[in-house]
C-alpha cells in the first residue's frame, strides 16, 4: 500500500492533556500536508482546530467524548456531542460506559450510547470498546449493542490504560459487525507493518500519533 493509500486510512491523533494550542495548529498544518483522512483531539481544542483548517481542505476533524474513561453521566456526555458539533466537528469519537457494560448491564450501555449517538445529528459516531479489556465473546457484544445503538463505527482502544489494538480485536469486530459498519484500530501503531497488519484484519480507520514516521515508512508509489 503507497503512502498516500494509507494516508486516506488514518486519523492523525493528539489527546495528549498537555498539547498545547501550537500543537494542534501543528497537527492541523500536518494532516492537511499528508493528507489523513482525519486529526483526531479532544473538545476543548475544536475552535483552533477549525480556524486552522484550510477552507478547501478534505480534512475532516473528530472530537472525542467522554475520554478517556467513559464514566461521564449521559446528558454530560449528550452536552459534549452538540457542543463538539456546534464547533464544527465533523466526526465523534465517543467512549462507552465499560463499567456499565461489565456490570452486565448492556441495556443501560445501549440507551447512553444512542443518546449520544442521536445528539451526533447526523455526524458519523465511532464507539471506543476498550477491546483489551474485554473477552473475544464480550467483544462480540459490545459491537453489535454499538451497531444497534447506531454507532458508525466501532473502535478498539483509547490508549489510554489499557493496551491498544491487535489484529485479533480487529478481526473479531470485524465479524461481529460485518461489512457495512466501520472498524478503527487505535493504540500502539508504530510502523508501518502495523498499520498494514491491521488493514488486512478488516479495519478501515486507523488512529495514531506517530502518523509521519509511519507514512515515511510507506512505499511513495
Amino acid at each position: 500500500m503507497n503512502r498516500f493509500t494509507l494516508a486516506g486510512y488514518l486519523d492523525h491523533t493528539l489527546l495528549k492533556a498537555d498539547a498545547s494550542r501550537q500543537d494542534i495548529v501543528s497537527l492541523v498544518e500536518e494532516g492537511q500536508q499528508w493528507q489523513t483522512y482525519a486529526v483526531c483531539i479532544n473538545s476543548s481544542w475544536l475552535k483552533t482546530a477549525v480556524r486552522t483548517r484550510n477552507n478547501h481542505s478534505t480534512l475532516r476533524i473528530a472530537s472525542t467524548v467522554g475520554f478517556p474513561l467513559g464514566q461521564s453521566g449521559t446528558m454530560a456526555k449528550v452536552a459534549e456531542v452538540r457542543y463538539a458539533i456546534n464547533e464544527g466537528a465533523d466526526e465523534i469519537d465517543a467512549v462507552w460506559n465499560l463499567g456499565l457494560f461489565l456490570s452486565g448491564e448492556s441495556a443501560a450501555v445501549e440507551d447512553d450510547l444512542a443518546a449520544v449517538i442521536e445528539a451526533a445529528k447526523g455526524a458519523p459516531v465511532k464507539v471506543i470498546l476498550e477491546t483489551a479489556r474485554l473477552t473475544p465473546e464480550q467483544i462480540t457484544e459490545g459491537a453489535r449493542i454499538a451497531v444497534r445503538a447506531g454507532a458508525h463505527t466501532v473502535k478498539t482502544s483509547t490508549g489510554f490504560g489499557f493496551s491498544g489494538a491487535t489484529q485479533e480485536a480487529v478481526s473479531i469486530l470485524r465479524q461481529a459487525v460485518g461489512k457495512t459498519v466501520g472498524v478503527k484500530a487505535s493504540g500502539g501503531i508504530k510502523t508501518y507493518q502495523d498499520a498494514i497488519s491491521l488493514i488486512e484484519a478488516g479495519a478501515t480507520r486507523l488512529g495514531l500519533s506517530r502518523t509521519i514516521a509511519v507514512l515515511n515508512e510507506a512505499p511513495e508509489s
